[in-house]
């Protein structure tokens, strides 16, 4: 299976479970990989036979930007699911990056992985 990813997205959102943190957004940065067959795509050079991660993006930063979870772990799980179903992707991997979050820390988030390769 070959993989398609989109790194260091970044997007900014209401997220935490501080008051402070329900006041501001602050950015998350997203690396993405996907798991996706591009042979065809690659014998037809038509993007119609591969992962448009143009699309990908936008799909993400829209849901990203319009969301006010308190969790990392609910955002991450829900962009997960999002991508799964609306793409049809058998397998992907999110690192989310919440940079900032812990003053002596230069990153801090979550990785998962969904799905099989």
């Amino acid at each position: 299976m070959d993989i398609i990813f989109l790194g260091g997205l970044e997007i900014d959102t209401v997220i935490g479970i501080y008051d402070w943190e329900r006041r501001v957004k602050q950015t998350i940065v997203l690396d993405i990989e996907m798991a996706f067959d591009i042979s065809k795509a690659a014998e037809t050079d038509d993007i119609a036979h591969t992962l448009d991660y143009k699309a990908v993006s936008d799909r993400v930063v829209e849901f990203v930007e319009q969301s006010e979870f308190f969790l990392v772990e609910t955002l991450i799980e829900r962009v997960a699911t999002i991508l799964r179903q609306e793409f049809d992707i058998p397998w992907l991997r999110i690192v989310l990056n919440k940079r900032g979050a812990i003053s002596r820390a230069k990153d801090v988030g979550i990785i998962i992985e969904r799905g099989e390769k």
